[in-house]
Parts: C-alpha cells; structure tokens; sequence
C-alpha cells in the first residue's frame, strides 16, 4: 500500500523537510552529542501524532482494530514522560493487508528521518539468514569500528573501508560525534550456534540503545526466525530501569510476521456469514487464537521466548482481510500517489485481476493490496 499523505497536515516546517533531505549533515553530530550528555535526549524523536492518525484514517483500508490499537497505544507511550516499559507491538495478519505500511508510517510520523534516521533499526531474517536450511549455524560478525575521516559527513558509509564476512561485505558504520552505531551486516556467516546469534542481537540492541534510548526497532518476518533467537529480548521488553547498564525505557518494538493470519481471516469470515457488520469484530474475538497460533507455531520468533507468556507485548495487533471494496481504495490511493486521475477502466482491471478466497464466496483479496502498484503498472 502506497505510503500516500496527501490531503494530511504537512509533517512539519520547512526547517524539518530540509532536516530530513540533509541527514547527513554535521548538525546530526550536535545532535549526538547533545544525546550523550545527558538522559533528557530525544535524539530526532519528533511525534507528529495527528499526522499519523490522518494517514492512517485516508490511507490504511479496512483495518479499524489496528488504527485504533496503534493509536490508542501511542498516544499513552509517547505522552507519558517517564514511561516504566518501553512500547511493545506485535502486528499479525494476511500478506498485504498493511502491516509494513503501518511500520513504515510510525517511523515517518516518529522520527524527523523516517526510515532514514540513524535511530531507526530494521531487522530482517531475509536479509540476514540468506541460507535458511542452515539458520542454526549462523553467526554475524563483531563490528570493526571505522574511523570518520576530518570534516566527512556524519552519516555516511564507507565502502572503501567496508569489512569483507565470510562471503558478503559489510555495508558501513554509522558514526555520529565519534560514536559508532550498531548495524548489523548484510548477511551471515556459517559457524557458532544460536547461543552466538543471541549474544549478537543483544549487543546489536544494546549498543544502539546507549547511543539513544528513544529508538525504533522493527523485526519483520517474526515467523522465519530460529527459535530460542528472541528469547534473549526479554530483559529489553519488560518493565525496568536499567539493563546492561543502558536505559530503554523509552525505546519501541515492533514485531512483523503472518501467524494468526489464517485465525483473522476465518473469524472475518464467520462474521461475514452471519451478516455481522466487519466493524463489529472486536479484540477479544481475534486476540486468543492469534495468541495461541503463536505459541503453537514453532518456526515463529516468539516461540519458547516468555514474551507472550510474560505479557511483555503491550498490543497484539490483527490486520483483517481486504474485500474487493478495500483493494479499490487502495488502487485509488495509488494512483493519487503517482499524481494521475482515477480512470474507472484502469480501477476495474486491477480488482478483475486480483485472486480472491474462498472458492465459493471470492471475498478476501489473496495479496491483500500488495500486487496493487504492479497490477496498475500493467494496465496503464
């Protein structure tokens, strides 16, 4: 689904538009450097909450258990000044039905560089175990630092200094005020257990939250990652002051994956038999069996980990399936995005090409609204 905001309050000045398109400027190292002096920091955390509740509300189709969790979840996290856990989300449901667009549009409205900003951190298993039958022996490297040349940039990467694992090359390090961010390299190394994943991904955690406590962490594809992985989390996610001597009591995890889709949409689809209205479906109808297909899938990052059984998670969050109604909106909220008038012949060839389930009533979208912008691509 097409990142649209048009129609929305802007997302702030043009001092903040020229931040976000100069992020590596020097004024990120003040910033840093600010951030070390003190606990007060924010580092570039600049909520633009109303921004986020118009995109959500013109943009994301057919998801009002969502709109109102993400918000409702936010709005108590980021008002509250001394927060005791930092903010916990688990987003679960079908392919396309908008869980990565939800994902991307809190780091836009969160942080003053989106996705862009050096304190927002994406993990994904696909990117990181390219080799899948052999995710149990993998390992990610230790960082080298990287020292930032006089007068450079300060968010910047440094191909030529770039640090060569096993048999892929590590894409940079990002230094700000001198001090080094952790990134994870672009894939893995064959070797140690997951003992050694597990130490990895908390000093990965840890060395970006003491560089800023106000950061982002999204873990997509939560039900491809090796089991026992995220059990090393746990401390990070409960209510505490310190761990490992880092404060993070103000930081967010956002966890991605499909499992409890097939729940959601057997629950959507009951209440479509029984003439329900889809508005109708609350949280209580979804939130067990979504829990229990957790827990019961071991494939998916949650399992044998205590972060559902600990309730760590502050909001297990479904996405609905998307009827035909839904993937229109989403055609049109693409082509808007691409600057160009809605054409009724354009619309109705992408919904004619769209597969949908089940057999007998053809009425969830298969890919949700995933295949919309290459469908229109097609037909224009």
């Amino acid at each position: 689904m097409a990142a649209a905001t048009r129609g929305c309050p802007p997302l702030g000045s043009l001092l903040r538009l020229l931040g976000l398109l100069s992020a590596a400027t020097a004024s990120w190292d003040l910033a840093s450097l600010r951030c070390n002096l003190g606990s007060f920091c924010e580092c570039d955390f600049r909520p633009d909450l109303p921004g986020l509740e118009c995109d959500l509300a013109q943009h994301l189709a057919g998801q009002h258990l969502a709109k109102a969790l993400v918000v409702k979840s936010l709005k108590a996290f980021v008002h509250d000044p001394s927060p005791t856990k930092p903010l916990v989300l688990s987003l679960h449901g079908w392919t396309g039905t908008g869980k990565s667009y939800v994902s991307s549009l809190l780091a836009q409205y969160l942080f003053q560089g989106g996705l862009r900003s050096p304190h927002v951190h994406h993990f994904s298993p696909i990117i990181h175990f390219p080799h899948p039958s052999n995710i149990d022996r993998y390992k990610w490297s230790h960082l080298s630092q990287v020292t930032q040349p006089a007068g450079s940039s300060a968010l910047r990467t440094h191909p030529e200094q770039s640090v060569r694992l096993c048999h892929s090359v590590w894409q940079g390090v990002l230094l700000l005020a001198g001090k080094q961010y952790w990134y994870l390299p672009a894939s893995c190394c064959e070797g140690d257990s997951i003992i050694q994943l597990q130490k990895d991904l908390k000093n990965w955690v840890q060395g970006n939250l003491t560089a800023c406590g106000r950061s982002l962490f999204l873990f997509d594809e939560m039900d491809k990652l090796p089991p026992g992985l995220m059990e090393v989390l746990r401390p990070f996610l409960g209510p505490s002051w310190v761990v490992y001597g880092t404060n993070y009591r103000k930081a967010i995890f956002i966890f991605i994956s499909n499992t409890g889709g097939e729940q959601i949409n057997q629950v959507a689809l009951e209440a479509w038999r029984s003439r329900r209205d889809r508005e109708e479906i609350s949280l209580q109808e979804l939130e067990p069996a979504v829990s229990r297909a957790v827990l019961d899938n071991p494939h998916h990052g949650f399992w044998h980990s205590g972060i559902v059984e600990e309730r760590l998670l502050d909001a297990m969050v479904p996405f609905l399936p998307l009827q035909r109604h839904h993937v229109r909106h989403c055609v049109l909220n693409e082509l808007a995005q691409l600057g160009l008038e809605p054409r009724d012949e354009v619309v109705q060839a992408v919904l004619d090409s769209t597969t949908y389930f089940p057999e007998d009533e053809q009425l969830f979208s298969s890919n949700g609204c995933k295949t919309v912008a290459s469908r229109i691509a097609f037909f224009l």
